[in-house]
């Protein structure tokens, strides 16, 4: 998956937003890029204030950066301006629409660093700057299932080519739940326990049922009937049922022995065994009120168990 972002590609998402102005002479600078691989320590940050010690990817100029220039004589404050340029910043920002230094409008142009100048406040930078660079950059990865909301709960349906993972997705969304993705969802680390998952844009609102073929959700079933991104908590994973040798303790929990490794989180996985006459729309419901349950810190199993173990050493007792 892709893990980088170039400067023109942050100007252009957040250039409305930030009411960003490109200053160096022909948007020089917009082909440098970020890669994620460059992101592995705390240090250079992402984006934060002026700082020549440890210089960050996105430098924002404001008032008392600008001042701090200004304190210092000629050959320091060029000294100061080689050595920003020379960490090879992505872009320098310069809040509040202040005018730019002469000085610093040179040298952006003659090191092809991109040069910024937004209305918004340096703090208002510095958040959104962080926030939209780290989730560009973040850990993803695309898994092969159909992504679905149920009872507020992101669950991902996967199993085999056939296993009738499309099929089942239809009719939870004939019961009122909803889709997020089909065939290819992406799932994002935003945060260390947080997947966030989404539909690629060529796929957005579509379902492929065999027989049916490829289908608009959204206009057959209505906006209600598909969402934009939820967060990952479950997987249903279709297995035939001749290949479901669960163990008497898989039995009582219905849970697989193992969750499922996705990025660096451990996602929880139900098997439902796929079989003539099951209903696995009302099993993939019952899985996810279960999981409701658990995350609550009720566990029916648990308690299944417990009166099992009171039950025999009631019977042991002379």
């Amino acid at each position: 998956m892709r893990n980088r972002i170039s400067a023109r590609e942050l100007f252009d998402q957040l250039q409305e937003r930030l009411g960003l102005r490109w200053l160096t002479s022909g948007q020089r600078g917009g082909e440098r890029t970020l890669e994620r691989s460059e992101q592995q320590t705390r240090r250079p940050a992402l984006a934060g204030y002026l700082n020549v010690i440890h210089p960050n990817k996105v430098q924002i100029v404001g008032s008392a950066e600008l001042a701090w220039l200004d304190a210092l004589d000629a050959r320091q404050r060029w000294e100061t301006l080689e050595k920003i340029m020379g960490f090879a910043p992505m872009a320098l920002v310069v809040s509040q629409n202040q005018v730019c230094p002469a000085d610093l409008r040179a040298i952006a142009d003659e090191t092809h660093t991109a040069l910024w100048v937004s209305s918004k406040r340096g703090f208002e930078l510095l958040n959104l700057l962080q926030y939209h660079m780290a989730l560009a950059l973040a850990p993803r990865v695309s898994m092969h299932g159909v992504f679905m909301e149920i009872f507020s709960i992101g669950v991902l349906i996967t199993g085999e080519s056939g296993a009738g993972k499309s099929e089942l997705a239809l009719e939870l969304i004939s019961r009122g739940h909803r889709l997020v993705a089909d065939d290819a969802p992406e799932f994002t680390q935003i945060a260390p326990d947080v997947l966030d998952g989404t539909c690629p844009e060529m796929l957005q609102d579509m379902l492929e049922v065999r027989g049916l073929g490829v289908m608009n959700i959204r206009q057959m079933f209505g906006d209600t009937a598909v969402k934009r991104n939820k967060y990952l908590r479950l997987i249903v994973h279709l297995v035939k049922a001749v290949d479901n040798d669960a163990g008497a303790m898989a039995r009582l929990t219905g849970e697989s022995p193992s969750p499922a490794r996705v990025l660096d989180l451990d996602i929880p996985v139900f098997q439902l065994p796929v079989a003539a006459g099951r209903n696995l729309a009302v099993l993939t419901e019952a899985a996810v009120r279960l999981h409701m349950l658990r995350v609550k810190g009720l566990d029916p199993a648990a308690a299944f168990l417990a009166r099992h173990a009171t039950l025999l050493s009631m019977s042991q007792e002379p």
